[in-house]
């Protein structure tokens, strides 16, 4: 099942996608207000055939939870070959991490998988593109063991981690060059885990203005998603609608030569099997 939020005209609306149409929510209590809310309230998915139906192409979509509970939970370094073109070196040199290393992006980085992503110089001439596959807890938990784990995923989906480089070295830590408003593009919906039997068998793929930048498998994980959910519930309570992106494989901007850095007019792409496109476009 996929699961969407979207703008149907300027109404705030969530549903079921179907092909080329989607199934309205209901929005007299009978079903939850919104996706976040359906997760958090555990229960079963609704079936949604009896539904208002509207052809897809007249919504407007956004993010799958535009507004999370709290931030973007992200995995560095996390691709060996990513790992060794960010030490500057050859993936047989490569010095991996021992455990996952995390990083967080703040709750306002996340926008529409078509939305424009403003830019601002003043903020960062060095913008970067990071295609990942993403998971959504269903039901969380502390010290959830690895054999349980995927039990706790509600589904997936695609966020482009998009990154302010000059800001990331110059801080050090990750979080203001990861938080710039509008740098996490997510969707275009939440797929849920039922449909997707392999999430560490899936092509992972990125273009600027369609030319391929970045082209793997989630084969490829260092770390997969039960050690990623195993790791993080051993310090943190996971909490339903938790959003954690998995990392990205190695064909990012800064590590190219010469470097390349998005620009105004550029279009980015960001595919994962299964699971759909982010098409977004840079505005100055």
């Amino acid at each position: 099942m996929q699961l969407a939020s979207m703008w149907v005209g300027e109404v705030e609306r969530w549903g079921i996608i179907n092909g080329e149409t989607v199934h309205l929510a209901p929005r007299d209590g009978v079903a939850p207000a919104g996706l976040r809310t359906l997760i958090e309230a555990g229960g079963g998915l609704p079936d949604g055939t009896d539904w208002e139906t509207v052809p897809l192409a007249t919504t407007e979509l956004r993010a799958p939870i535009p507004e999370p509970r709290r931030n973007i939970m992200c995995l560095g370094l996390n691709y060996a070959d990513h790992a060794a073109e960010s030490q500057g070196t050859t993936p047989d040199q490569v010095e991996l991490p021992e455990s996952p290393v995390v990083f967080t992006k703040a709750t306002t980085t996340v926008t529409g998988p078509h939305a424009d992503i403003p830019v601002d110089s003043r903020v960062t001439r060095r913008l970067d593109w990071e295609v990942e596959l993403a998971f959504v807890i269903g039901r969380g938990g502390r010290f959830i063991a690895r054999d349980e784990a995927m039990e706790h995923v509600f589904g997936y989906t695609v966020v482009n981690d998009l990154s302010a480089r000059e800001r990331q070295k110059h801080h050090k830590q990750f979080f203001l060059g990861k938080s710039m408003d509008a740098s996490c593009p997510m969707g275009p919906w939440i797929t849920t885990a039922d449909e997707i039997p392999d999430p560490h068998d899936l092509v992972i793929r990125s273009t600027v203005n369609d030319t391929v930048k970045q082209n793997s498998s989630t084969r490829n994980l260092i770390f997969d998603i039960p050690r990623i959910i195993e790791e993080l519930s051993t310090v943190m309570t996971l909490l339903p609608g938790d959003i954690i992106a998995t990392g990205t494989p190695a064909g990012v901007g800064f590590a190219r030569t010469p470097p390349e850095y998005l620009q105004a007019g550029d279009v980015v792409e960001c595919y994962v099997e299964g699971l759909g496109t982010l098409r977004n476009t840079i505005r100055a």
